[in-house]
């Protein structure tokens, strides 16, 4: 845990204030209705703190789970490889995961804005954007997806993902907001190109062979 917390603090606080927080949701009905998102109310200018604090709350245990599984799994690397190229790389990864947390949500905000029924909450908007950023500088590491019986590449799982979730939510009618999935996916790409430039040459060559 001491290393944890000495080589990813950002992570390492966010990993465990996300499971508190949702947790602590579960059995607060007060909490789980103020911490999600309102499209309607953010866009009329109220609620607006819930374009965060949606990020902090989950639907249920399965749902926690399935995002702090891919949290762990990618975020501690995540936030390790920025600062090995930066002595700001605990400040990018958190300014990373936070934009993500708010950007993900902006597509939804505008396009349920009247749409008084419509919540959403979880922090799948900025695991996502962790994901791609991970992919980013290890496109070719392989990655077990249920339910494909072998293991595939990250940047092939990265295209899969981007393209059921531009279709699915276009076409789904399972409330999952997969526009905030998109989007924060999409919010990881262009953070770490902007932090870090060369990345974007670097997944070309690993891809290319060079």
């Amino acid at each position: 845990m001491e290393s944890f917390i000495n080589d990813t603090p950002v992570a390492t606080l966010i990993f465990i204030f996300t499971i508190v927080t949702s947790i602590y949701a579960f059995s607060n009905a007060e909490v789980y209705g103020k911490f999600m998102l309102h499209p309607y109310s953010v866009s009329r200018g109220r609620r607006l703190y819930s374009m965060i604090t949606s990020g902090l709350i989950h639907k249920d245990w399965t749902h926690l789970l399935v995002n702090m599984l891919s949290f762990y799994f990618f975020a501690f690397t995540l936030e390790k490889t920025f600062v090995s190229l930066s002595s700001w790389g605990h400040v990018q990864f958190g300014v990373l995961y936070l934009a993500s947390i708010i950007l993900s949500d902006i597509t939804s905000i505008l396009k349920h804005k009247e749409d008084f029924w419509f919540n959403s909450l979880g922090a799948s908007g900025a695991v996502c954007a962790v994901v791609f950023g991970y992919i980013l500088f290890y496109p070719m590491s392989k990655m077990m997806i249920f339910p494909i019986p072998i293991p595939i590449p990250a940047v092939i799982y990265g295209f899969l993902f981007l393209g059921y979730c531009w279709y699915a939510s276009r076409n789904s009618r399972d409330a999952i907001n997969h526009d905030a999935h998109f989007y924060g996916a999409l919010t990881g790409v262009l953070f770490t190109i902007v932090y870090h430039p060369d990345v974007a040459g670097y997944f070309v060559n690993q891809l290319t062979g060079r």
